[in-house]
Protein backbone atom coordinates (compact mmCIF):
# COMPACT_ATOMS: atom_id res chain seq x y z
CA UNK A 1 0.00 0.00 0.00
CA UNK A 2 1.42 3.69 -0.93
CA UNK A 3 1.91 6.22 1.77
CA UNK A 4 -0.66 8.95 2.02
CA UNK A 5 -0.08 12.43 3.36
CA UNK A 6 -2.62 14.66 5.30
CA UNK A 7 -2.80 18.39 4.08
CA UNK A 8 -0.80 19.00 7.77
CA UNK A 9 1.75 16.79 6.59
CA UNK A 10 2.15 18.90 3.56
CA UNK A 11 2.53 22.06 5.39
CA UNK A 12 5.15 20.51 7.40
CA UNK A 13 7.36 19.25 4.50
CA UNK A 14 7.03 22.44 2.44
CA UNK A 15 7.08 25.22 5.13
CA UNK A 16 3.80 26.31 3.61
CA UNK A 17 0.65 27.06 5.70
CA UNK A 18 -2.19 25.00 4.93
CA UNK A 19 -4.89 27.70 4.40
CA UNK A 20 -1.99 29.11 1.53
CA UNK A 21 -1.93 25.39 0.00
CA UNK A 22 -5.89 25.43 -0.07
CA UNK A 23 -6.03 28.52 -1.43
CA UNK A 24 -2.94 27.54 -4.48
CA UNK A 25 -5.57 24.10 -4.87
CA UNK A 26 -8.37 26.45 -5.37
CA UNK A 27 -6.96 29.34 -7.52
CA UNK A 28 -4.30 27.56 -9.35
CA UNK A 29 -5.35 23.57 -9.21
CA UNK A 30 -2.08 22.72 -8.37
CA UNK A 31 -2.82 19.75 -6.44
CA UNK A 32 -5.72 17.24 -6.68
CA UNK A 33 -6.45 15.88 -2.89
CA UNK A 34 -7.89 12.33 -3.23
CA UNK A 35 -10.26 11.37 -0.75
CA UNK A 36 -10.86 8.12 1.45
CA UNK A 37 -14.15 6.33 2.13
CA UNK A 38 -14.62 8.66 5.03
CA UNK A 39 -14.25 11.75 2.80
CA UNK A 40 -11.39 13.06 4.75
CA UNK A 41 -8.82 14.69 2.28
CA UNK A 42 -5.34 12.52 1.16
CA UNK A 43 -2.37 13.54 -1.12
CA UNK A 44 0.39 11.12 -2.49
CA UNK A 45 4.11 11.48 -2.30
CA UNK A 46 4.49 12.82 -6.04
CA UNK A 47 1.79 15.50 -4.64
CA UNK A 48 4.63 16.18 -2.19
CA UNK A 49 7.77 16.69 -4.16
CA UNK A 50 5.73 18.48 -6.23
CA UNK A 51 4.63 21.04 -3.37
CA UNK A 52 8.40 21.34 -2.09
CA UNK A 53 9.59 21.90 -5.66
CA UNK A 54 7.33 24.92 -5.86
CA UNK A 55 7.86 25.74 -2.59
CA UNK A 56 11.41 26.37 -3.14
CA UNK A 57 10.80 27.89 -6.73
CA UNK A 58 8.06 30.39 -4.79
CA UNK A 59 10.76 31.45 -2.10
CA UNK A 60 13.68 32.05 -4.24
CA UNK A 61 11.19 34.33 -5.82
CA UNK A 62 9.10 33.03 -8.84
CA UNK A 63 5.13 33.50 -8.18
CA UNK A 64 2.95 30.88 -7.69
CA UNK A 65 0.57 32.50 -10.94
CA UNK A 66 3.65 31.37 -12.93
CA UNK A 67 4.88 28.18 -11.63
CA UNK A 68 1.37 26.96 -12.32
CA UNK A 69 1.69 27.74 -15.65
CA UNK A 70 5.00 25.81 -16.26
CA UNK A 71 4.94 21.40 -16.96
CA UNK A 72 6.86 19.13 -14.96
CA UNK A 73 9.83 19.04 -16.37
CA UNK A 74 10.18 23.15 -16.46
CA UNK A 75 9.49 22.75 -12.99
CA UNK A 76 12.32 20.09 -12.54
CA UNK A 77 14.86 21.88 -14.48
CA UNK A 78 14.65 24.96 -12.83
CA UNK A 79 14.98 23.58 -9.14
CA UNK A 80 18.33 21.71 -10.77
CA UNK A 81 19.19 25.34 -12.29
CA UNK A 82 19.09 26.30 -8.51
CA UNK A 83 21.67 24.06 -7.33
CA UNK A 84 24.15 24.42 -9.83
CA UNK A 85 27.60 23.43 -8.42
CA UNK A 86 30.54 26.00 -8.52
CA UNK A 87 33.49 24.71 -10.17
CA UNK A 88 35.57 24.75 -7.58
CA UNK A 89 33.96 22.06 -5.81
CA UNK A 90 32.13 20.35 -8.62
CA UNK A 91 33.76 17.21 -8.42
CA UNK A 92 34.03 16.51 -5.27
CA UNK A 93 30.50 17.09 -4.42
CA UNK A 94 29.63 14.55 -7.63
CA UNK A 95 31.71 12.16 -6.19
CA UNK A 96 29.88 12.43 -3.17
CA UNK A 97 26.52 11.92 -4.55
CA UNK A 98 27.97 8.92 -6.52
CA UNK A 99 28.60 7.46 -2.82
CA UNK A 100 25.54 8.44 -1.91
CA UNK A 101 23.45 6.39 -4.25
CA UNK A 102 25.84 3.60 -4.06
CA UNK A 103 25.31 3.60 0.13
CA UNK A 104 29.54 3.30 -0.12
CA UNK A 105 30.41 4.94 2.82
CA UNK A 106 34.07 4.34 2.46
CA UNK A 107 34.42 6.39 -0.65
CA UNK A 108 32.35 8.81 0.90
CA UNK A 109 34.53 9.29 3.94
CA UNK A 110 37.52 9.23 1.79
CA UNK A 111 36.28 12.42 0.49
CA UNK A 112 35.24 13.78 2.96
CA UNK A 113 38.28 13.42 4.90
CA UNK A 114 40.45 14.33 1.89
CA UNK A 115 38.62 17.47 1.31
CA UNK A 116 39.58 18.04 5.45
CA UNK A 117 42.74 17.73 4.83
CA UNK A 118 42.99 20.27 1.76
CA UNK A 119 41.36 22.94 3.06
CA UNK A 120 40.14 22.25 6.54
CA UNK A 121 37.13 21.03 8.44
CA UNK A 122 35.12 24.24 8.81
CA UNK A 123 35.43 25.16 5.03
CA UNK A 124 34.44 21.79 3.69
CA UNK A 125 30.90 21.72 5.53
CA UNK A 126 30.46 25.32 4.10
CA UNK A 127 31.80 25.00 0.57
CA UNK A 128 31.70 21.45 0.25
CA UNK A 129 29.07 19.68 2.87
CA UNK A 130 25.94 22.35 2.85
CA UNK A 131 25.98 22.12 -0.81
CA UNK A 132 26.25 18.26 -1.33
CA UNK A 133 23.27 18.07 1.18
CA UNK A 134 21.02 20.89 -0.65
CA UNK A 135 21.83 18.98 -4.11
CA UNK A 136 21.10 15.71 -2.18
CA UNK A 137 17.61 17.21 -1.24
CA UNK A 138 16.96 18.31 -4.83
CA UNK A 139 17.87 14.49 -6.12
CA UNK A 140 14.68 13.27 -3.40
CA UNK A 141 12.21 16.10 -4.40
CA UNK A 142 12.79 14.65 -7.89
CA UNK A 143 12.99 11.51 -7.55
CA UNK A 144 16.58 10.37 -8.46
CA UNK A 145 17.14 9.07 -5.31
CA UNK A 146 15.55 7.39 -1.62
CA UNK A 147 15.23 9.14 1.79
CA UNK A 148 17.19 6.35 3.07
CA UNK A 149 19.89 7.27 0.39
CA UNK A 150 20.05 10.81 1.98
CA UNK A 151 19.36 8.97 5.79
CA UNK A 152 22.73 7.45 5.67
CA UNK A 153 24.90 9.71 4.40
CA UNK A 154 22.52 12.64 6.79
CA UNK A 155 24.15 9.51 9.64
CA UNK A 156 27.87 9.71 8.47
CA UNK A 157 28.15 13.69 8.50
CA UNK A 158 26.36 13.69 11.98
CA UNK A 159 28.65 10.94 13.25
CA UNK A 160 32.41 13.48 11.99
CA UNK A 161 30.77 16.69 13.47
CA UNK A 162 29.79 14.74 16.85
CA UNK A 163 33.68 13.66 17.26
CA UNK A 164 34.93 17.01 15.84
CA UNK A 165 32.98 18.44 18.48
CA UNK A 166 34.56 16.03 21.36
CA UNK A 167 37.70 17.01 20.29
CA UNK A 168 37.11 20.47 21.24
CA UNK A 169 35.73 20.54 24.02
CA UNK A 170 38.54 21.89 26.38
CA UNK A 171 39.04 25.23 28.29
CA UNK A 172 36.16 27.85 27.69
CA UNK A 173 37.71 31.27 26.93
CA UNK A 174 37.84 33.32 30.27
CA UNK A 175 34.67 35.90 28.78
CA UNK A 176 33.13 33.22 27.07
CA UNK A 177 29.02 33.40 26.18
CA UNK A 178 26.66 30.61 27.24
CA UNK A 179 24.51 29.59 24.49
CA UNK A 180 21.57 27.14 24.45
CA UNK A 181 21.38 25.29 21.45
CA UNK A 182 17.75 23.36 20.56
CA UNK A 183 16.06 22.23 17.94
CA UNK A 184 11.50 22.44 18.53
CA UNK A 185 9.16 19.92 19.61
CA UNK A 186 9.34 17.04 16.52
CA UNK A 187 12.08 18.79 14.55
CA UNK A 188 14.86 16.09 13.78
CA UNK A 189 17.09 17.36 11.51
CA UNK A 190 20.14 18.64 13.89
CA UNK A 191 22.86 18.73 11.02
CA UNK A 192 23.45 22.17 11.02
CA UNK A 193 22.58 22.44 14.22
CA UNK A 194 25.53 20.67 15.44
CA UNK A 195 28.04 22.38 13.22
CA UNK A 196 27.03 25.35 15.50
CA UNK A 197 28.01 23.48 17.90
CA UNK A 198 31.39 22.83 16.22
CA UNK A 199 31.74 26.54 15.54
CA UNK A 200 31.18 27.63 19.07
CA UNK A 201 33.08 24.86 20.26
CA UNK A 202 36.19 25.57 18.79
CA UNK A 203 36.10 29.43 19.79
CA UNK A 204 35.80 27.73 23.38
CA UNK A 205 32.57 29.47 24.07
CA UNK A 206 29.97 27.93 26.86
CA UNK A 207 27.56 26.20 25.17
CA UNK A 208 24.68 23.83 26.10
CA UNK A 209 23.43 21.60 23.43
CA UNK A 210 19.80 20.41 23.97
CA UNK A 211 19.62 18.65 20.91
CA UNK A 212 16.27 17.80 18.87
CA UNK A 213 12.51 17.78 19.55
CA UNK A 214 12.88 19.80 22.50
CA UNK A 215 9.59 20.58 23.95
CA UNK A 216 9.20 24.33 24.72
CA UNK A 217 8.68 24.31 28.15
CA UNK A 218 11.75 22.27 28.83
CA UNK A 219 13.72 25.26 27.26
CA UNK A 220 11.93 27.88 29.46
CA UNK A 221 13.25 25.45 32.44
CA UNK A 222 16.71 25.19 31.35
CA UNK A 223 16.99 29.15 30.73
CA UNK A 224 15.86 29.41 34.14
CA UNK A 225 18.59 27.76 35.55
CA UNK A 226 20.86 28.75 32.75
CA UNK A 227 20.42 32.65 32.11
CA UNK A 228 22.19 32.28 29.03
CA UNK A 229 23.24 35.09 26.97
CA UNK A 230 21.98 33.61 23.59
CA UNK A 231 19.24 31.07 22.49
CA UNK A 232 19.57 29.48 18.60
CA UNK A 233 17.03 27.53 17.05
CA UNK A 234 16.16 26.54 13.78
CA UNK A 235 12.11 26.15 12.73
CA UNK A 236 11.81 24.03 9.86
CA UNK A 237 8.18 23.03 10.16
CA UNK A 238 5.29 25.10 12.04
CA UNK A 239 5.94 24.35 16.11
CA UNK A 240 3.58 22.21 18.03
CA UNK A 241 0.60 24.60 19.38
CA UNK A 242 1.97 27.73 18.51
CA UNK A 243 2.70 30.02 15.19
CA UNK A 244 6.57 30.98 14.99
CA UNK A 245 5.79 34.54 16.53
CA UNK A 246 3.94 33.16 19.22
CA UNK A 247 6.88 30.72 19.36
CA UNK A 248 9.46 32.57 19.62
CA UNK A 249 8.14 35.70 21.55
CA UNK A 250 7.35 33.11 24.43
CA UNK A 251 10.48 32.45 24.81
CA UNK A 252 12.16 35.83 24.37
CA UNK A 253 9.61 37.55 26.79
CA UNK A 254 10.51 34.96 29.19
CA UNK A 255 14.22 36.10 28.28
CA UNK A 256 14.56 39.51 27.82
CA UNK A 257 18.29 40.03 28.52
CA UNK A 258 18.77 37.08 26.29
CA UNK A 259 18.99 37.35 22.29
CA UNK A 260 17.15 34.68 20.62
CA UNK A 261 18.66 33.67 17.22
CA UNK A 262 16.43 31.23 14.90
CA UNK A 263 16.98 30.11 10.99
CA UNK A 264 14.74 27.89 8.95
CA UNK A 265 12.39 27.65 6.03
CA UNK A 266 9.80 28.99 8.53
CA UNK A 267 11.75 31.87 8.61
CA UNK A 268 12.07 33.16 4.80
CA UNK A 269 9.67 35.60 5.39
CA UNK A 270 9.94 36.38 8.74
CA UNK A 271 6.32 37.38 10.82
CA UNK A 272 6.73 41.49 11.62
CA UNK A 273 5.40 41.02 15.23
CA UNK A 274 8.78 39.64 16.18
CA UNK A 275 9.79 41.25 20.08
CA UNK A 276 13.34 43.55 19.57
CA UNK A 277 15.22 40.47 21.04
CA UNK A 278 14.65 37.94 18.49
CA UNK A 279 17.10 37.83 15.27
CA UNK A 280 16.32 36.08 12.46
CA UNK A 281 19.33 34.42 10.35
CA UNK A 282 19.00 33.55 7.31
CA UNK A 283 21.77 31.51 5.78
CA UNK A 284 25.02 29.81 6.64
CA UNK A 285 26.79 33.14 6.13
CA UNK A 286 24.37 34.48 8.28
CA UNK A 287 24.96 32.24 11.41
CA UNK A 288 28.95 32.36 10.62
CA UNK A 289 29.40 35.98 10.22
CA UNK A 290 27.21 36.30 13.74
CA UNK A 291 29.23 33.94 15.44
CA UNK A 292 32.29 35.50 14.50
CA UNK A 293 30.53 38.68 15.69
CA UNK A 294 29.44 37.47 18.76
CA UNK A 295 33.12 35.29 19.78
CA UNK A 296 35.40 38.09 17.80
CA UNK A 297 36.75 39.71 20.93
CA UNK A 298 36.14 37.19 23.94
Amino acid sequence: MSITYSIKDLETYSGIKAHTIRIWEQRYGILKAARTSTNIRYYTEDEVKYLMSLALLNRKGKKISTLSQMSQQDISDAIKALTKLSDDYRTQIEAMIEAAIAFNEIQFLQLFNSSIKQIGFEPTMIKIIFPFLEKLGVLWVSGGIMAAQEHFISQLIRQKLIVCIDANSGKLNPNSKRFVLFLPNGEWHELTLLFLHYLLKVRRQNVTYLGPSVPLKDVLTVGERLNPDYFYTIITNAPHGYSVSEYLNKLSDKFPDSTVFASGVQLFNPPRSLNKNVSILNNMEDVTAKIEDLTGNT
